[in-house]
């Protein structure tokens, strides 16, 4: 009896993709392609980014990109939304053209659809915590909540559900608090 062994792909890979409108992510050596997100997905994005941003401009104590290529290993490489490096690790990791090893926080937008929402909440929580991720946000703008994922045991384990009015904190980052009606605000 025999058993088909599908091919493993590598960060190398990645660069042959096509230069079209397409992600395409790695993990455990398979591909995932998804498409560019649409006018919603980045209007989240970008409240996020700004409340994070002025935060850090009065306590600069990381940086935050929005899309980075961030390389685990070379069978894993993702591009989340946002992700965080603190300043401990900008020069370990994020000093090239991409993140190399696990930021400190990692901001995933739910995009439309099952197999986006899957890969959202399984495979890129696996890798994230496989890899250390310290802090890991669902973010998923139809429900209009936040879950926040925390790196405990080496295992990203769910510490909180925001909803409606909730406020949104780290300890990451130190003083830093907003609400999901920023986050979501049109």
């Amino acid at each position: 009896m025999s058993s088909r062994v599908e091919p493993i792909l590598t960060v190398a890979d990645l660069d042959l993709m096509p230069d079209d409108d397409n992600r395409y992510e790695l993990f455990e050596g398979e591909i995932f392609v998804s498409r560019a997100p649409g006018l919603p997905h980045q209007r989240v994005l970008m409240n996020l980014l700004v409340l994070l941003h002025q935060h850090l401009k009065d306590h600069p104590v990381a940086k935050v990109w929005p899309n980075p290529g961030v390389i685990f290993d070379n069978f894993n490489a993702a591009i989340p939304d946002v992700v965080f490096v603190s300043n401990e690790h900008i020069e370990e990791i994020a000093s090239g053209e991409k993140v190399m090893g696990a930021p400190d926080l990692v901001i995933e937008v739910v995009s439309e659809g099952a197999e986006n929402d899957r890969r959202d909440r399984k495979v890129k929580l696996q890798a994230y915590s496989k890899f250390g991720v310290q802090e890991y946000w669902i973010v998923d703008r139809y429900q209009q909540t936040i879950e926040v994922y925390r790196l405990e045991q080496g295992q990203l384990v769910l510490v909180v559900a925001l909803t409606n009015n909730d406020q949104l904190t780290t300890p990451l980052l130190a003083g830093f608090s907003c609400g999901l009606n920023q986050v979501f605000e049109e």
